[in-house]
């Protein structure tokens, strides 16, 4: 990408979230959903890896999506409409969380029933947090993704949190291990929703999925 190319389309993506994004619906179950209206991007990850901070941090609203430092709290698929042109959904996390494990269970069912079988998901998020690197449970949700053929691309959270040096070492090994993988979008994005990091670069990437404008 040349670099006015690259400079246009972090100008598309700055656009887009600037636009209005509301909270549109909660569910607990996949049969319940309406149809698409909007091409939808999906963030997936393990719970406590920061999805709601991310959702937050990228439409500068602080409270737009229920963020918590409770493992679990976000228990729904919660969709959010932004600017007409691209849905964005809160998943719940997959694997550990601080409630009953067949709670946990219910909602993990839930999240892999919409990645495998949702029409209109164009991306999935997959968040994957930068002090840990890819887990166990994010590998069966890598696997699923590549049977259903949905596009997935890595985002590297909370980089704040983590030395240079090791950042480093988590994101080459990232990208190797996705390298592997068929339905992997090749670029990981490097985020931190408390500094802003690699925002500007996932808004435009995700602004390539919108609606025109």
């Amino acid at each position: 990408m040349s670099g006015n190319e690259e400079a246009a389309a972090l100008e598309a993506g700055r656009l887009l979230f600037a636009g209005p994004c509301e909270f549109v619906y909660s569910q607990t179950s996949l049969a319940a959903l309406p149809p698409a209206e909007l091409p939808e991007v999906a963030f997936a990850g393990r719970s406590n890896v920061g999805k709601s901070s991310l959702i937050n941090a990228l439409t500068g609203r602080h409270a737009l999506a229920r963020a918590s430092s409770t493992p679990g709290r976000t228990q729904q698929l919660n969709f959010f409409r932004l600017a007409g042109r691209l849905m964005l959904v809160d998943l719940p996390g997959y694997g550990y969380a601080k409630a009953p494990k067949a709670d946990v269970a219910r909602w993990t069912e839930l999240v892999m029933d919409y990645l495998r079988g949702r029409p209109g998901l164009l991306r999935v998020c997959l968040l994957i947090d930068a002090r840990h690197g890819i887990k166990e449970n994010d590998i069966a949700a890598i696997k699923l993704l590549d049977r259903a053929a949905v596009v997935y691309q890595a985002v590297l959270t909370k980089i704040d949190k983590q030395k240079p040096a090791a950042l480093a070492a988590v994101a080459d090994e990232t990208r190797r291990t996705l390298a592997r993988h068929p339905a992997a979008h090749p670029d990981v994005i490097l985020t931190s929703a408390e500094t802003g990091a690699g925002m500007a670069e996932l808004r435009a990437a995700l602004a390539a999925l919108a609606l025109p404008g």
